[in-house]
């Protein structure tokens, strides 16, 4: 439970960084393109490329500081048992879709590869290396989603301390 949750961390670290370079990468582009109007080839592609990958890292670190966007309103009032069991089923329901997701996934990225598709841009990056996010992102969601399910029975608070704020 510690290396999936240490792994989570990583990952979210990481999508951070990624986040800043997307930035970085927009406005090296912005600049070259409008002030010496010389556009380059790879800046947009590859600011995509980091978004995707850091969107599909960065959601087992949400669901582990429990970031999600929660109806507090509703929850507040189920009380320690109801505030369990829906925790259980979000829980459940997030896991069941993130193995279908990883599961889909693969079958597309083996697709890509086995046909060698590419991006249809100048650059030609092989479409396998963004859609191989879907399933390692949904793959790390799906373990944080257990690891969390084990701390909820245990008794263990979460992140942010009482699961209820």
């Amino acid at each position: 439970m510690k290396t999936i949750s240490r792994i989570s961390d990583v990952c979210g670290w990481l999508a951070g960084w990624m986040f800043f370079a997307i930035g970085l990468m927009i406005t090296y582009e912005v600049v070259v393109r409008y002030v010496f109007t010389s556009p380059t080839i790879w800046a947009e592609e590859m600011a995509q490329f980091f978004q995707i990958w850091a969107t599909y890292l960065a959601a087992a670190y949400v669901l582990k500081h429990r970031d999600l966007i929660v109806i507090d309103f509703v929850l507040n009032r189920l009380g320690v048992v109801g505030r369990r069991m829906a925790d259980t089923l979000s829980l459940l329901f997030i896991a069941g879709f993130s193995l279908v997701a990883v599961y889909y996934g693969v079958l597309i990225a083996a697709e890509s590869i086995a046909m060698g598709r590419a991006t249809s841009t100048m650059l030609a990056v092989p479409k396998w290396m963004t859609e191989s996010a879907v399933p390692i992102g949904f793959g790390l969601l799906a373990l944080q989603c257990l690891v969390e399910l084990v701390a909820l029975y245990r008794g263990a608070e979460s992140e942010r301390g009482d699961p209820s704020q």
